[in-house]
């Protein structure tokens, strides 16, 4: 079974091995952060902040013909960038979509093991977060 979210998945791990190494790595998820739209500064709120990230991390979902949008933005760089990836993964998907494909993209990348331990949490919760509006988007 394939579907938007496991396709998104496998094209940024695609994209991901054509660097050799981590600082390369690190650079382009940078990059990708720097490229992510512009964040209302109104939804820069506490009930829009993610808990459990270090850094601050503000998520906005929003659903449109039975799919799930989201607007996302952090104060740290390479947390941007990992926003970056989960935007293009889960951004635009339905929600059923969201819940039945695992994120395989964060093993297969090897992120737990290459970021920090907060950063890790915070990506957890991040995730954890998505698959909350997209459980809340099917009630």
């Amino acid at each position: 079974m394939s579907s938007e979210v496991a396709a998104a998945q496998r094209e940024i791990v695609e994209e991901f091995s054509l660097f050799d190494d981590w600082m390369d790595r690190y650079q382009y998820l940078i990059d990708l952060g720097r490229r992510l739209p512009e964040f209302p500064e109104d939804q820069r709120t506490e009930e829009n902040r993610i808990r459990g990230c270090q850094s601050q991390v503000w998520f906005v979902p929003e659903q449109r013909d039975g799919r799930l949008y989201f607007q996302a933005i952090s104060d740290a760089a390479i947390v941007s960038g990992l926003i970056a990836l989960l935007l293009r993964v889960y951004s635009g998907r339905e929600p059923q979509d969201i819940l039945d494909t695992p994120p395989d993209f964060v093993a297969a990348l090897e992120l737990q093991s290459h970021l920090s331990p907060t950063r890790s949490t915070g990506l957890s919760s991040m995730l954890a977060a998505i698959r909350r509006f997209a459980t809340e988007a099917l009630a």
